[in-house]
């Protein structure tokens, strides 16, 4: 009878020292769109695991200073995600700012919304362009970019911060919707392609979650219909979706890969 082989036993990366009460203690993540709803959950949740943060924004630099400084370790880099030299910078600040070699995270969270909400039919090419540029072609080039910089051999993390429209298909939604369907199947396959190297690739896919860019745009009629046809019956809130970007970012999550988990309250 063939030998069945042992259990591989996962080890902390070389570069850091984590402990039950602070599983990212020594390792650098880089968060996009940190400055404010989503984002900035996260970014506070990956310090409270003892990560030092790299947090990224394109405008609002006020708050994401005053982020930075509210934080033991982190630096706020103003880049445009859209752009290969702004997405290298993110990385550059990571290695240089915390003497920690390469990131040993990836959350690509930043994204926008027309808060038009036009049909297919009714949508302006450029406005198209925008939602393109940063939702789709931004997290490609910071995914991209974590391909080939996050260490190897252990720590390794990217998470994408998608969108549960994927799944429910609202109507107004289109481009959104197209974008974050996309950076699904690019994290997805990623995933496959980086094996060998124990850099895991997920993303997590919050609900109707009450940010700025949830509320923009919408009448309350929108909103309340967003409330009631959640089995919770209320909106998600940005603290609700940190923490399981934050399982996803730690050692306990390395067997969690090529995956996309809902946080939506069961919308759906």
């Amino acid at each position: 009878m063939d030998q069945v082989p042992a259990p591989h036993r996962a080890s902390s990366p070389p570069t850091s020292e984590p402990s039950s009460s602070q599983p990212l203690a020594g390792r650098v993540a880089i968060v996009t769109g940190a400055s404010r709803g989503i984002g900035l959950a996260i970014a506070t949740h990956l310090s409270t695991l003892g990560a030092s943060l790299v947090l990224g924004y394109a405008s609002r630099g006020d708050e994401a200073d005053a982020l930075a400084a509210s934080l033991p370790r982190a630096v706020a880099v103003r880049a445009d995600i859209s752009d290969e030299s702004g997405v290298r910078s993110l990385f550059d600040a990571a290695e240089s700012s915390f003497g920690a070699g390469a990131p040993h995270i990836l959350v690509a969270n930043a994204g926008v919304l027309d808060d038009k909400y036009p049909t297919v039919a009714d949508t302006a090419t450029e406005d198209f362009d925008r939602v393109v540029a940063v939702n789709l072609r931004g997290a490609f080039l910071c995914i991209r970019e974590a391909a080939r910089r996050l260490p190897r051999g252990g720590g390794g993390r990217i998470v994408a911060v998608t969108s549960s429209v994927v799944a429910s298909l609202p109507p107004r939604y289109a481009a959104y919707t197209a974008t974050k369907a996309a950076v699904e199947a690019l994290v997805r396959t990623m995933a496959k392609e980086l094996k060998g190297t124990r850099i895991t690739a997920n993303c997590v896919a919050p609900g109707a979650t009450a940010t700025d860019m949830f509320f923009a745009g919408k009448s309350e009629e929108m909103v309340r219909n967003s409330v009631v046809s959640n089995p919770m019956e209320r909106l998600g809130e940005p603290g609700d979706i940190a923490p399981v970007v934050g399982f996803l970012c730690t050692d306990a999550a390395e067997w969690i890969n090529g995956q996309v988990i809902r946080a939506n309250g069961g919308y759906v």
